[in-house]
């Protein structure tokens, strides 16, 4: 059992800080927590929980702080704890230092979520005992407790959560595909990869590091397999599109890698119908489908989401931006799209690359107008996508609450 000081302080009261809280106590730690959310709900939260402005005296006393991905290393308690000498991990660490199962690792800027509950399937095939967890939904200290000790943990990795990483050491790590994303929280693309690479830094000559065919240098001494999404697979993947074949390139890979047969890669492969959010269809009304692409947060996700359909598209577009340009998407959808639906704070930025493309749009300012102009307009045999190509926080509380919200609306006009 790793040791622990004798209290522990807790950034963050979402998921992961709420699980967070929960493994600490378990571990019979002393935790103060702290949300600057003054309405937070608390109840049934084991620790002393404080919530609003920060201040600093919530310290005195603390031996290690642990932060939530969403809480910036600017934020005053991080800078704070780092004034105070006190160590600042993120919960993933935590979960990694506690568990003692051997951990595959999977980040990348897009399809970590596909290939996280991909990879799981095919660990679910082969009777492998696994536990899926991490940036999924499902936070790693949340199994802490309830992990069979000889279970694989696949855990989905965000760069918000590496960025604070230690001894984080997964016998299998896989990086996806590495494109500009989160500027507006790492400040560079630069800053941003380095974080990503954060995941093989821990890794020893028994280790594997899967990669995409071609991709440079990374840290660490793991042995290296490379992925892509022309390989040979055991059976070609139930989810469409060509970045979901990369996705089951790299599962096939670190499964293989992990001695699953292709038996059991296959039948995953076969069976395994995608997440919610991500290319998930939501109705056929009138010839017309909708789809909901919710977790196309950045635009080369939204790219991804464009290429593939064949049949024309009404895209929704728009959010809160993370300061990419919108001229490679726009240009993607010339050719693809009838018509576009800017939404949120994003949309006047967008506006000006569909224009110079030649790409048809309005300003629908909403998710609901949006989707009731584009059921007005779409003909049967096209496509109503929501890929937002941006963050959520503007109009709602998470990529999540948004598709969900475009699901009810679906539903709505089919009535």
């Amino acid at each position: 059992m790793p040791e622990l000081p004798d209290r522990v302080l807790v950034l963050g009261l979402a998921r992961s800080g709420r699980a967070a809280v929960q493994a600490l106590r378990a571990r019979g730690v002393d935790v103060v927590a702290h949300d600057t959310n003054g309405e937070l709900d608390i109840v049934g939260i084991d620790a002393e929980v404080h919530v609003g402005p920060w201040r600093d005296a919530l310290l005195d006393g603390v031996g290690l702080a642990v932060k939530s991905p969403g809480i910036p290393n600017q934020a005053p308690p991080v800078r704070a704890a780092v004034e105070r000498g006190v160590p600042v991990v993120s919960e993933i660490e935590l979960g990694a230092r506690l568990l003692p199962n051997r951990i595959v690792g999977i980040t990348g800027t897009n399809g970590k979520t596909t290939t996280t509950a991909l990879l799981g399937a095919m660990f679910e095939a082969s009777k492998v005992p696994v536990e899926v967890a991490g940036n999924i939904g499902r936070p790693l200290t949340s199994i802490v407790v309830s992990a069979p000790p000889d279970a694989w943990v696949v855990c989905e990795l965000s760069s918000f959560q590496l960025e604070d990483v230690e001894t984080l050491h997964p016998a299998v790590a896989v990086l996806l595909n590495l494109e500009p994303d989160h500027l507006d929280r790492h400040g560079s693309f630069d800053a941003y990869r380095d974080a990503k690479l954060r995941i093989f830094e821990n890794q020893a000559p028994t280790d594997v590091a899967v990669v995409p065919r071609g991709f440079g240098e990374v840290p660490g001494e793991a042995v290296r397999i490379e992925f892509g999404g022309e390989d040979p697979l055991p059976a070609e993947p139930r989810i469409p599109g060509a970045h979901n074949r990369e996705n089951a390139a790299a599962a096939t890979a670190a499964a293989r890698a992990l001695g699953v047969s292709d038996s059991r890669i296959a039948e995953a492969l076969e069976t395994f119908p995608g997440v919610a959010h991500r290319l998930e269809p939501v109705a056929e009304i009138g010839g017309v489908r909708f789809v909901n692409d919710s977790k196309a947060t950045n635009t080369a996700a939204a790219r991804r989401a464009v290429a593939a359909y064949d049949a024309p598209l009404h895209v929704i577009l728009g959010g809160r931006g993370k300061g990419e340009s919108y001229t490679e998407l726009a240009l993607d959808m010339v050719g693809r799209t009838r018509r576009a639906y800017l939404i949120g704070e994003a949309a006047r930025d967008i506006a000006p690359a569909l224009e110079l493309a030649g790409v048809d749009h309005e300003l629908s300012g909403d998710l609901e107008t949006a989707l009731h102009s584009a059921a007005k307009n779409a003909r049967p045999g096209e496509v109503v996508l929501l890929a937002p190509a941006c963050a959520s926080y503007d109009q709602f509380h998470d990529y999540e609450e948004r598709g969900e919200a475009f699901k009810r609306l679906v539903e709505e006009v089919a009535r």
